[in-house]
């Protein structure tokens, strides 16, 4: 009997927890990036707001020393870069592995293609969504 007691004691604290207003989120902004020196968001790190279509150098301590690279949005992608801002590539293969998006898993850990030693700028740009539309006669 005490055994039953306890539980309608405990679901009948859930309840009234369930019931309590929840704090609101704010939305992100486009263009926030998590950056951290450790695999998987661990380490220190870094999160900012970055503007769309123009490069930015990693913040100090962070160059060339990154191994989460984090867009948290959907609506944005990102070019890690080989060198800074400044630079002009030379590379014949390319400064940059491709884009990074909040659904690609190598934001987690960019040792995985070793460019957690090389990730010295970047720059985004938000997704595009192209609609085909039919004439109709």
């Amino acid at each position: 009997m005490q055994f039953l007691a306890i539980i309608t004691s405990i679901i009948a604290a859930a309840t009234c927890a369930a019931a309590l207003p929840q704090p609101s989120l704010a939305k992100r902004e486009v263009g926030g990036i998590l950056m951290c020196k450790g695999a998987n968001a661990t380490g220190e790190c870094h999160y900012e707001v970055y503007s769309m279509r123009e490069c930015h150098n990693m913040p100090e301590g962070f160059s060339a020393n990154t191994k989460t690279f984090a867009p948290d949005g959907d609506n944005f992608f990102c070019w890690p870069r080989v060198g800074q801002c400044e630079e002009i590539c030379t590379s014949p293969t390319g400064c940059t592995f491709g884009a990074v998006d909040f659904y690609n898993p190598i934001k987690w850990d960019l040792s995985t293609i070793q460019w957690d030693h090389l990730i010295e700028s970047f720059s985004c740009q938000l997704n595009q969504t192209t609609t085909t539309t039919t004439a109709t006669a």
